[in-house]
């Protein structure tokens, strides 16, 4: 399926779970995935979210991924094809995001916008999150990829178009 809906691009999943990549390698060994271990925690949520306008490491303006450890929001274990790529299109099913100890979608949805504003080649990065009837998932959306950037939500699913910003914008949204 995904190399049908992506001929000659690149497709990679990053997954938290080693077990699942295993599995799913065995059965389509072409497939590209990394395993990831999140330093976020859904119960850490509110609190993260109250600090990042503190951090300068995790402000729009000097927001930056690779090697970030001040900024606990930024993914910053990925491998150099992560960084390296301009993405047209980044698709959040996960992680596991509905129950406190659970690592949640916060970096996730934070290193997406950083990743779509830093783009270096022309047009938008489409980013869509699953499970936007979250708390976490619509929060986190609201404040790193913007209700001016929605183009559309259907059900759970919500599809924003992030365009990279050339200036050194100090807010997200």
């Amino acid at each position: 399926m995904w190399a049908s809906l992506n001929p000659g691009g690149t497709t990679l999943f990053l997954e938290e779970e080693p077990k699942w990549v295993d599995k799913i390698l065995k059965d389509a060994p072409h497939l590209r995935a990394h395993v990831i271990k999140y330093r976020t925690k859904v119960s850490e949520a509110d609190d993260l979210l109250k600090e990042y306008p503190n951090q300068p490491e995790c402000s729009a303006q000097k927001a930056f991924l690779r090697g970030n450890e001040w900024c606990k929001l930024a993914l910053n274990m990925l491998q150099e094809e992560v960084y390296n790529q301009d993405w047209d299109l980044i698709l959040i099913d996960g992680p596991i995001g509905f129950f406190p100890e659970a690592p949640g979608r916060m970096s996730a949805i934070y290193s997406a916008a950083v990743m779509a504003r830093n783009r270096k080649g022309s047009g938008a990065t489409h980013v869509f999150v699953h499970n936007l009837d979250r708390k976490e998932e619509k929060t986190y959306t609201e404040t790193f990829l913007c209700n001016k950037n929605r183009v559309k939500i259907v059900g759970k699913l919500g599809h924003f178009e992030i365009p990279p910003v050339a200036d050194s914008n100090p807010h997200f949204c």
